[in-house]
């Protein structure tokens, strides 16, 4: 059974919901980073950048047990793993890949720092707030063109780059958007949305995400302030 090392965030659903699809059995473990799980030494073995999410497979490909850490891996291993969501010929692989990438380098560094500057900065930035909720909206406007010719983002077939970029767009409210803007965003949205493994998958920890992971001042410099460089130092010996 695969072991799933997660706490209730965009990329943390990312694996729950992918495991949820392929079928795969999995166990949670829950990584509280507001309160710090995420520095602990046997975490740090499993994701050396104190981020979740994480797995461990005690059937790797080669038979044996195999840890693997930043989201878009995960879900290339498990799309690898089964021969699902993902696609066969390499035209379609790279097409997968193309918007994958796009995910990880653009909706989520992007919107997460929207959703950071508009909700979670200690001081008001206007500058911040309006840089990245523009550049979300850009975002959500390259997505809206590619859907209103595409059903999903990568092809016709639902893939691993909808399911890394579904999280995200859950939280379009915090990034200063509105679906009603994006009418093939939101198509697309409801149908993912709606399918019977997605729901399933964004239950586990669901009450933390609704409770957030700011409960107090401590929680803010663990996840965004210096909390986060000596622990991670004192771990490695530093």
């Amino acid at each position: 059974m695969i072991q799933l090392y997660m706490w209730g965030t965009p990329n943390g659903y990312k694996a729950s919901i992918m495991l949820e699809e392929t079928g795969l059995p999995y166990e949670v473990c829950p990584i509280d980073i507001g309160k710090g799980a995420q520095f602990a030494p046997e975490f740090l073995e499993i994701s050396p950048n104190n981020k979740i999410p994480a797995i461990v497979d005690p059937d790797g490909p080669d038979g044996e047990p195999i840890s693997v850490f930043e989201s878009g891996a995960i879900l290339l291993y498990l799309a690898e793993k089964t021969g699902q969501f993902f696609a066969s010929d390499m035209r379609g692989r790279y097409s997968v890949l193309q918007w994958l990438m796009f995910q990880m380098g653009g909706v989520g560094p992007m919107l997460g720092q929207a959703h950071h500057f508009r909700h979670y900065a200690k001081e008001q930035h206007p500058y911040s707030i309006d840089r990245y909720t523009l550049e979300s909206a850009r975002l959500y406007g390259v997505m809206n063109r590619r859907l209103e010719k595409s059903a999903y983002l990568a092809s016709d077939n639902y893939s691993i780059a909808d399911i890394a970029t579904f999280p995200w767009v859950r939280r379009h409210e915090r990034h200063g958007q509105k679906l009603e803007d994006f009418p093939h965003v939101h198509r697309w949205f409801d149908s993912i949305n709606a399918r019977p493994a997605v729901v399933r998958g964004l239950k586990p920890l669901s009450e933390s995400e609704q409770r957030g992971i700011l409960a107090d001042a401590g929680s803010h410099d663990l996840l965004f302030g210096s909390g986060q460089f000596p622990r991670t130092d004192a771990m490695y010996g530093g």
